[in-house]
């Protein structure tokens, strides 16, 4: 299953649009009560966040510094926000995302991250 956390709902039906082309399991996780209860009830294999998210960082620190499994840790994280947030994107790559990309290029590597 894939994860996401969008700021909005274009960017919500935008990646939930992809999956079910692709026919990938995709499920939203808003909030760190959310994402709990989806590393629960599924294997999970990425995340996908949007950076102007309310909880995009809570969410990003919950995987890498509050990992609490092997597994945990193997989840794929891809963030993206604005070109102008650079210190959001940086902020995204020092707390261990695995890929972190400005809004232009999110389409096409959310449909890798997707596939992948």
């Amino acid at each position: 299953m894939i994860l996401y956390c969008a700021a909005d709902l274009i960017w919500a039906s935008k990646i939930k649009g992809q999956a079910d082309a692709l026919g990938v399991p995709c499920r939203p996780a808003r909030n760190l009560e959310m994402l709990e209860a989806r590393l629960v009830d599924s294997p999970v294999r990425a995340l996908i966040l949007d950076l102007e998210a309310e909880h995009a960082m809570a969410l990003l620190d919950r995987l890498r510094a509050g990992a609490k499994s092997d597994a945990e840790r193997a989840i794929r994280v891809l963030a993206f926000g604005p070109h102008v947030a650079v210190d959001a994107l940086r902020g995204a790559k020092a707390a261990g995302a695995n890929e972190v990309i400005t809004r232009s290029g999110a389409e096409s590597r959310i449909n890798a991250i997707l596939r992948g």
